[in-house]
């Protein structure tokens, strides 16, 4: 007998085309009637999910979610999904993603005792491979998700086992058409079904009217018992998912599929790129703060604020919900939700400054005519590069100026003076010096500033050494690059003798678009209109409002022992760009930066890298994972970095980035999606034009946006091997500053460190019950790696074998790592 599960349920965004305030009257409106239809029809079991829906009852209308409580007692009302909400499925990190389970589970086991076992994430514009692991680590062992629906036709059914990295695995089902159903048309999504597939045995449909909120309706349950009545051949039963899926797993032989579940809505991998930028911010700034203030207290000098990193996390993982994230909610929400990520950020920079502070009260005192420079590294393993601090110069005058010196542990290491961000020039007063410098692992790393004055500052504004045959070559033992001046573009990038890149690259090349924020007709935007052009040096000086003679629309704008730093300057149509090399003086991995001034409609924007390697791989960062992307124009998502790989020829070239994750590749051309200007919410279902015309309509992302990349090229096995250190140590950078220790502190342990950099620290925390310290590991290779950690503070020194792309969470008790879940219980 075929049996039909019906899970009704009230999908809910908790904004989009309406605020918070009146989702949570939304919230507050749907459980309330879900709750008197469950007390008043027998055997009907309402469904419904995400903790931060319940948080906002539990505020509001405590009598209702006492009810609740109740009613989850009785079997009459189900917690499903077990997340905070329904985030976006791409572009949040693994331990974001591994946050929002947390939290999610820990909330529901507190509150109901119920522990859900099967993830929902109904309306989510796609679905990463990464977080089936996650997922298994957490305790699910099922999914449901409804897109992407048309798009996506290699799935071996409408139910299948999904496998991740790491040998795991979910039993997931696409929902037939999505979560809905509509107010009195559940019987026709029914028999909807049962056309569609009459041969299936055990079958799920979901129904409620939803969106807004909603539910059940009178009129839907007393025509599904008009149903079940008439049609007795058919056992038609309210349902949960964890039924369904027991139910499913006894009867059917299921097929395996084991990619990502993309591409959809391929806009949002780009749309309202502030909103993309600020998350990212939010969570380099609020892991690195964790580990800062879990180093400063296992070290006995401060206490662990818990209370304020969890209201961290929530604006975190609320700004993460698939209609902010990915771009396609009203401005008013975009603002919402910026102002939101700014909270996050004040709390985490306090708390992140306290716990500097902290970590330098070990630190001697600084001699006289020496200032003091401080690195705090949180990883667990050196970094190298190029670090920038601003000083106050000593030598407060209009007529002395000086020259930096900077030691570390008593030796010279190569430093500059560069521009600094004030704008007061009159004297020479605030200054950055910029300098080349390894730091410890999980250390306070000091640094002596010198300066010795001189009366004269040396100014090259020609830097002619450089010039050669109308191009920039920048050319040292490991590197040799050329930027023409012709067109402000990279020529050629070679690393070790090996060029990897095609003359022009990163050009600014402009592509038509439409009014759709989710760009949900089509997974492809390469329809290339034009390029932007380099300015004349007129333009330039317009531009810039520069009244200098010695100018250039390609020019060196800063050179010393670290680096040399060259700006161009574009424009197109009503838009203009400035990119900036910055180029090593000992290393490869150069800097680009891009500062748009985007003034164009319907139009996308993306930075053009052509490499050498035209037979390459295309393959990108993902959560806790890598994976081969698309290669034939589909526009494709990736979290902290893309690149070609060539295995035959053993190269690698990858692009790291801060800022962003569309992209598209095609021969070999790497394609970085940097804005778009659709409107705010443009849909493309219904009538044409998309945005109505009877007046001007706001469009997203006008104005400045910034963005920042760094290249890595050379071998392709050494390149996986320190690819995802270097990417995390270029998000999680080390914090720098000034500062004068008062020299009465205790010495300061590392409270990490790792023998092999293959093998990352994700998360070092203290743990939910305020017990214990907990460590999240990530092996980020395919491979099996071993490594030693070691915490002098906590007591730890132990050997460790993690399989490839293998997450482990440690709870860290009495100096013992004890193996343990997601939710920080020990595994048995």
């Amino acid at each position: 007998m075929k049996k039909i599960h019906l899970v009704c349920n009230a999908h809910l965004d908790p904004v989009w085309l309406w605020q918070r305030q009146e989702g949570i009257g939304e919230a507050l409106s749907t459980f309330r009637i879900a709750a008197d239809f469950c007390e008043n029809y027998d055997g009907f079991v309402f469904n419904h999910n995400e903790a931060v829906l319940y948080e906002w009852v539990e505020e509001f209308e405590p009598i209702l979610f006492e009810k609740i409580q109740l009613l989850v007692k009785k079997g009459k009302w189900h917690i499903m999904g077990g997340w905070y909400l329904q985030p976006d499925c791409t572009m949040p990190s693994g331990e974001s993603l591994a946050r929002q389970m947390l939290y999610g589970k820990n909330y529901f086991i507190k509150k109901f005792g119920i522990e859900p076992k099967t993830a929902i994430n109904f309306d989510s514009f796609g679905h990463s491979k990464g977080m089936i692991q996650i997922m298994n680590h957490a305790g699910f062992d099922s999914y449901i998700f409804s897109r992407p629906s048309k798009v996506l036709k290699d799935l071996p059914g409408e139910d299948f086992n999904w496998v991740g990295f790491n040998n795991s695995q979910v039993t997931a089902s696409r929902s037939f058409h999505h979560y809905l159903s509509g107010k009195g048309k559940s019987v026709k999504k029914i028999n909807d079904f049962i056309r569609e597939y009459p041969n299936k045995e055990v079958c799920m449909v979901l129904w409620g009217i939803g969106n807004h909120g909603g539910g059940p309706s009178r009129e839907d349950l007393e025509a599904i018992q008009q149903f079940r009545k008439e049609n007795t051949d058919i056992d038609v039963i309210h349902s949960t998912p964890e039924d369904y899926f027991t139910n499913l797993k006894s009867n059917e032989q299921l097929k395996s599929f084991d990619k990502s579940l993309n591409p959809f809505a391929v806009g949002c991998y780009t749309s309202q790129i502030r909103l993309k930028q600020k998350h990212r911010l939010l969570e380099n700034e609020l892991f690195m703060t964790e580990k800062m203030m879990s180093a400063a207290c296992a070290n006995g000098v401060m206490d662990y604020d818990k209370e304020q990193t969890t209201e961290a996390l929530k604006d975190l993982m609320f700004c993460e919900f698939h209609d902010i994230l990915p771009g396609s909610s009203i401005q008013i929400v975009e603002e919402d939700a910026l102002r939101q990520l700014e909270h996050g950020l004040e709390i985490t920079n306090r708390i992140k400054t306290k716990a500097f502070y902290m970590l330098l009260r070990g630190e001697d005192k600084g001699e006289d005519g020496i200032l003091p420079i401080f690195a705090y590294n949180p990883h667990p393993y050196e970094i190298e590069g190029i670090f920038e601090c601003e000083y106050m110069n000593e030598f407060v005058s209009s007529k002395v100026y000086s020259i930096p010196k900077v030691k570390q542990d008593g030796k010279i290491i190569p430093c500059q003076n560069e521009r600094e961000a004030s704008g007061l020039h009159a004297m020479d007063w605030r200054k950055k010096v910029v300098f080349t410098a390894t730091l410890k692992p999980s250390s306070m790393n000091r640094f002596d500033l010198t300066l010795t004055p001189i009366t004269k500052k040396k100014i090259n504004y020609k830097f002619k050494q450089y010039v050669k045959n109308g191009n920039i070559s920048i050319k040292t033992n490991e590197l040799d690059i050329k930027i023409s001046k012709l067109t402000g573009l990279i020529d050629f990038y070679k690393v070790n003798g090996e060029n990897y890149l095609e003359k022009s690259a990163f050009r600014l090349a402009i592509y038509n678009d439409s009014s759709d924020a989710w760009a949900m007709e089509t997974p492809k935007i390469n329809d290339l209109l034009d390029h932007f052009r380099l300015m004349t040096v007129k333009e330039a000086k317009e531009f810039g409002q520069i009244t200098r003679n010695e100018f250039d629309a390609v020019r060196v704008i800063e050179d010393g022992d670290s680096r040399v730093v060259i700006d161009a300057y574009f424009k197109y149509g009503d838009s203009a760009a400035i990119i900036s090399y910055l180029i090593p003086k000992s290393g490869t991995n150069v800097e680009v930066k891009v500062r748009v001034y985007w003034n164009e409609k319907e139009k996308m924007l993306r930075l053009s890298v052509p490499t050498t390697m035209r037979k390459a791989a295309y393959i990108g960062q993902t959560a806790n994972g890598f994976e081969r992307l698309f290669e034939d124009g589909t526009e494709c998502v990736s979290q902290k970095w893309c690149g070609a790989f060539d295995s035959n020829q053993n190269k690698a070239f990858v692009i790291i980035n801060n800022c962003l994750y569309g992209s598209f590749y095609q021969k070999g051309t790497i394609n970085l999606s940097l804005v778009r200007s659709p409107g705010y919410s443009g849909h493309p279902k219904g009538i044409k034009p998309m945005m109505i015309d009877d007046r001007i309509y706001p469009r997203i992302d006008q104005g400045e946006r910034i963005y920042s990349f760094m290249l890595l090229a050379g071998e392709e096995t050494i390149i996986k091997e320190k690819i995802d250190k270097i990417a995390l140590a270029y998000n999680e950078k080390p914090y720098v500053i000034t500062a004068y220790p008062a020299g009465e502190g205790k010495t300061i342990n590392p409270i990490i460190t790792l023998s092999n950099q293959a093998i990352l620290l994700q998360t070092l925390k203290l743990s939910e019950n305020g017990e214990n310290y907990v460590v999240r590991l990530y092996n980020s290779t395919n491979t099996t790696k071993e490594t030693t950690i070691i915490s002098i503070p906590l007591g730890v020194n132990e050997a460790l074998s993690l399989n490839g792309f293998a997450i482990k969470t440690y709870v860290i008790k009495d100096g013992k790592l004890i193996d343990s879940d997601l939710l920080e219980r020990p595994i048995k």
